[in-house]
């Protein structure tokens, strides 16, 4: 009998608008279509998207390698890629 492959989760594509060294690390909520996060990380060496990472996965209760940045790597707007979650956890997680 062949191996049988769960088909795996599709990265879920998350807008976000990113502020840089800010007093402390939290998610505002909704700007526009995107999300707004601040991290007090600083935009250098990849701290910034490092600590929107961590902060993201934490969140959401997943690993840190579920989580990516997607594109705007040196932007502050981004897309940050999530594995293995439901829309609607994502939603509720983050924007409460």
């Amino acid at each position: 009998m062949p191996h049988e492959r769960r088909p795996s989760s599709p990265d879920l594509a998350l807008a976000v608008r990113l502020q840089p060294r800010a007093k402390a690390d939290a998610i505002d909520g909704l700007l526009g279509d995107a999300l707004k996060v601040r991290v007090s990380a600083p935009p250098v060496d990849g701290a910034a998207n490092a600590a929107l990472i961590a902060l993201i996965a934490e969140k959401l209760g997943v690993a840190r390698s579920a989580v990516r940045i997607a594109a705007g790597d040196r932007a502050r707007h981004k897309v940050v890629a999530i594995r293995g979650a439901s829309p609607d956890a994502i939603r509720r997680a983050l924007t409460r």
